[in-house]
């Protein structure tokens, strides 16, 4: 088979039919450029909103959970530990929020090879005081530098700096409650907590999260001035936040804590599931939407190879006359498509990187969203490389068949009919 002449070959014939080849190329070019553009901002958008959960999420939270006391009395009865026992009303066990031995399971866990840092925190309801009126909320005592290396909750701090919580009673209050108060950053606010502690702080800070919820009742302060508005020791923390280096392993090694501290843990994807499963279903669509329009495109190939069929019989009649087989016709019109496919996926990888650009320099800046100021997109290699991959395999498959066709014409018949 002399592939140089077959390809040239097809290439007359692709210059013979050049409206419809630039058509059935501009199809592909259109698909390729939509998958590319569809596919980049769904997953920087995904992207996005992973970030936003995992920078506010620890990959393994330690903490103790109220719940009832799994063996009760009467299981460890000689006379009915045996039997089937019915309880009713059962009440949930006391431990308290602390966690036991806080400060050497920490240190632990800091030598632990697998884990990034340890993030020591305390959460205290309280009740923000503006005259009379009493606004519910909860502040989050945190170890400072620890958090923000973590969590990076500067980038919500919108007002202030972070590393004012570092001073001894001062505190960052959401946007919702500044604004609910007629607040601003070096006022002060007098906290009450659940057992009446009453504390004055001054503002550092104000944050924004983008989640109403955690605007108008959440704030941090340090673990230090917590401890103190709670009237507990130093080691009193009521959550140890865990980051790892291989996020994939967190379920496991949260079992492998719940067990050897014999407290509760919870790993990142327990938590946060619901979330995940919106990610999954967004990048579903937009590859499901990108297939779609490549198929479409393909059988706009396969139409205008079937029609060129028809329309050059009298050629492949010669061509099989003067000792082509069906074979190398067959390869002529696979070149077809192939070229086809190739041309117009290069160019619809070219406006796709340039569709996804436009898209990445669009201002886009909700109150919801302060860090972000333009439209999220992943230039992530991958997706440009199944795009020309899935392009060929599209005009592959739509030429096969016209081609399968053409490989079968009995040039005899076409001759004696003319």
């Amino acid at each position: 088979m002399n592939f140089k002449l077959i390809f040239n070959i097809a290439i007359h014939l692709l210059k013979a039919r050049l409206k419809q080849t630039i058509v059935a190329a501009v199809g592909v070019t259109f698909g390729i450029a939509m998958f590319i553009a569809l596919v980049s901002f769904m997953n920087g958008l995904n992207d996005l909103l992973d970030g936003l959960m995992l920078n506010r999420t620890a990959h393994v939270r330690l903490y103790n959970e109220i719940k009832p006391t799994l063996k009760q009395p009467i299981e460890l009865s000689e006379k009915y530990k045996n039997s089937t026992n019915f309880i009713s009303s059962i009440k949930p066990k006391d431990r308290g929020k602390a966690i036991y031995n806080s400060q050497a399971i920490i240190n632990y866990l800091k030598q632990d090879n697998r884990i990034i840092d340890v993030a020591p925190k305390i959460n205290v309801p309280v009740f923000f005081n503006s005259g009379t009126i009493e606004i519910s909320g909860v502040i989050n005592g945190i170890d400072v530098l620890p958090e923000e290396k973590l969590f990076k909750i500067s980038d919500y701090v919108i007002e202030g700096k972070v590393a004012d919580l570092i001073q001894n009673n001062s505190i960052i209050i959401g946007k919702g409650l500044a604004d609910k108060m007629l607040l601003a950053v070096g006022n002060m606010i007098k906290v009450t907590s659940a057992k009446g502690n009453l504390a004055s702080l001054k503002i550092v800070g104000i944050s924004q999260f983008g989640i109403a919820e955690y605007d108008n009742t959440m704030s941090y302060t340090s673990l230090a001035t917590a401890q103190k508005l709670l009237g507990e020791s130093t080691n009193y923390v009521t959550d140890i936040q865990v980051k790892l280096f291989d996020i994939t392993t967190a379920p496991s090694v949260a079992v492998e804590f719940q067990n050897k501290f014999e407290i509760d843990a919870i790993d990142y994807q327990t938590a946060n599931s619901q979330f995940e499963t919106g990610s999954t279903v967004r990048s579903i669509i937009s590859y499901a939407v990108g297939v779609v329009l490549l198929i479409v495109a393909g059988f706009g190939i396969y139409n205008i190879l079937n029609m060129m069929i028809f329309e050059k019989m009298d050629s492949i009649a010669i061509l099989k006359a003067t000792g082509f087989s069906g074979n190398d016709v067959k390869w002529i019109f696979i070149l077809l498509a192939l070229i086809i496919g190739l041309v117009g996926g290069v160019f619809g990888l070219i406006f796709g990187f340039v569709f996804s650009s436009i898209i990445d320099v669009i201002p886009f800046e909700t109150a919801s969203l302060p860090t972000i100021k333009t439209y999220p997109i992943n230039f992530n290699p991958l997706f440009y490389v199944i795009g020309i991959v899935f392009a060929l395999l599209t005009t592959i498959i739509a030429g096969l068949f016209p081609a399968l066709k053409a490989s079968k014409i009995d040039p005899v018949e076409i001759i004696r009919g003319k």
